[in-house]
């Protein structure tokens, strides 16, 4: 469901500024586990995430706290 543009004039500043950290730690979050699986040669587990990005976003924040390498 898309985000209606005149729901988002009336948000907060804070409400705004959640949405675009989210969209930020998500988007970093997939990198990291993209490059990650592209060091450590996990093709395997590289597929898996692109075609279920929530799991590219658990792993890559998982690699940041060192849950993964």
């Amino acid at each position: 469901m898309p985000l209606p543009i005149a729901r988002l004039k009336n948000a907060s500043i804070g409400v705004i500024a959640a949405l675009v950290s989210a969209v930020v730690v998500s988007v970093a979050a997939w990198l990291t586990h993209v490059f990650t699986c592209l060091a450590n040669g996990e093709w395997g587990f590289l597929i898996a995430g692109a075609l279920f990005f929530p799991i590219a976003i658990i792993h890559g924040i998982g690699a940041w706290f060192g849950f993964w390498s």
